[in-house]
């Protein structure tokens, strides 16, 4: 059975709804250049250079779905939705503007304040990602972002602040969303550019060196400002299947979830992997011995990670589709059904994904998103019927309990993507569709802001209400 203790909930990210980007003192962050259409993918793998915003461009993110003004009554949707648990993320930049100040925006802090108080008001227990995709602009400009030893010490002013600001009220902190996306898309996942003929992979590597050193000093920071609360780290999960059994793509296979799991592997286990050190070593990257010690000693306390699907490896893709809307790569599947989007939909693979990443690293877990995109459009009755997301949030929900009930593993609590409607991370889209609740606006910015919730809002509140029982 799952335990009386489990968090069900929803995820969210600041850049993706909060809107008010410049509101009472907030500074411009990477996410706020990145704009909707046929740019957008190139500018966040930090392939082309986007460093102001300009008139004639969209930016969804400015605006988002207003959360920043409509936070209580979002709230109280989320409180009628029976929530236990709600992730959300701190805008970095609504903290520290440039990331260069001394002291915090007080008028950014007292926005959170706000938003726990309210989540307090109605027991639903704050999940806090300290940064989501988000560096603030001051900081890309002054040091390069993460390619700079100096973003540590940056990145601890902030989480200092956070943890003595709301020490005893928030329990479960996760250091970096997806931090593993630094590898697919840098200037989103770390607001890093590249110049021409510079060598990418050693800058990301660096980059991914300096975050995780800078995670292990939060823990370590963390565990002494507040003994009874957790950090845990965040990986974007799917397994990788070999296409065929022929020995090259189960090699191939092999090889790129070792790449996936790199992150973890040094979070969970406090060391780089052997052929990771290898790999570094050929790149020249810059690791003190201080940092060894640091990620020895503060290794995470839980293992949060997202699923949306399995991938699949081949090491010859000249004769196969490879159009699989991930941004971790991967061949088309012929076995599995796909989204609108073309993500590969795989229940069994969200099991298969927990057992493996249980097997190797032996710490409780935290499902903290997993859901469905897709054009959700109104019935002849003003109603959204979206029976498609309910399916596969019930198939997916069945093989995480089967994985507490059958394969024993600890999970501490799911949140589903996404309790309502926001901007869609890789595409900047309205239409591509997570939430429960409906949100009138399209892809330009129009419409009324209005909140519906779909059918699907109704399914997941009888679900918990019955502690998953009602799948």
């Amino acid at each position: 059975m799952v335990q009386s203790d489990f968090l069900w909930g929803a995820a969210v990210a600041a850049n993706q709804l909060e809107g008010a980007y410049l509101s009472d003192g907030r500074g411009v962050s990477n996410i706020d250049l990145l704009p909707y259409g046929k740019d957008r993918l190139a500018i966040a793998k930090g392939e082309m250079h986007y460093t102001c915003v300009t008139e004639d461009a969209y930016y969804p993110s400015h605006n988002a779905i207003h959360f920043y003004d409509k936070m209580k009554q979002d709230i109280e949707l989320l409180h009628e939705l029976g929530l236990k648990c709600f992730r959300f993320s701190i805008s970095w930049s609504r903290i520290f503007p440039t990331g260069l100040e001394e002291n915090p925006n007080e008028k950014g802090l007292s926005f959170y304040d706000e938003l726990i108080s309210e989540l307090e008001k109605y027991n639903i227990e704050p999940i806090v990602t300290i940064t989501h995709f988000d560096v603030p602009k001051g900081l890309m400009d002054h040091c390069g972002s993460w390619r700079s030893r100096e973003m540590v010490n940056h990145y601890l002013k902030f989480t200092r602040v956070l943890f003595e600001r709301f020490k005893d009220r928030v329990k479960y902190w996760i250091s970096f969303n997806e931090i593993n996306m630094l590898l697919h898309k840098p200037f989103t996942a770390a607001g890093i550019t590249f110049e021409e003929n510079e060598a990418k992979e050693q800058i990301i590597y660096q980059a991914a060196h300096y975050q995780m050193v800078a995670s292990a000093y939060a823990t370590k920071q963390l565990h002494e400002i507040d003994k009874n609360a957790k950090m845990g780290c965040m990986l974007a999960a799917g397994e990788f299947y070999p296409y065929s059994c022929n020995p090259v793509d189960i090699r191939r296979a092999q090889k790129d979830n070792q790449k996936n799991y790199y992150f973890v592997d040094v979070q969970a286990r406090g060391s780089y992997p052997r052929w990771a050190l290898k790999k570094i070593d050929l790149l020249g990257i810059d690791i003190s011995p201080s940092d060894i010690k640091v990620l020895r000693e503060n290794t995470v306390d839980y293992i949060s990670f997202s699923y949306y699907a399995s991938r699949t490896s081949k090491e010859d893709v000249s004769d196969v589709d490879t159009n699989t809307g991930n941004a971790a790569g991967g061949v088309v599947n012929p076995y599995l059904k796909r989204s609108e989007w073309g993500w590969m939909i795989d229940p069994l693979g969200f099991r298969i994904t927990i057992n493996s990443i249980w097997d190797r690293y032996q710490k409780p877990l935290f499902v903290v998103e997993n859901g469905l995109g897709a054009q959700d459009l109104f019935d002849d009755h003003h109603q959204i019927e979206d029976d498609y997301r309910i399916e596969y949030l019930s198939q997916h929900i069945s093989e995480m309990i089967l994985c507490i009930e059958e394969d024993s593993i600890p999970i501490i609590g799911y949140t589903m993507w996404t309790a309502i409607d926001l901007v869609s991370a890789s595409t900047g889209e309205m239409k591509k569709r997570y939430g429960l609740v409906y949100v009138d606006k399209d892809n330009e910015g129009n419409g009324t802001l209005r909140r519906v919730p779909k059918k699907s809002y109704s399914w997941y509140k009888k679900l918990i209400e019955s502690s998953g029982k009602i799948r």
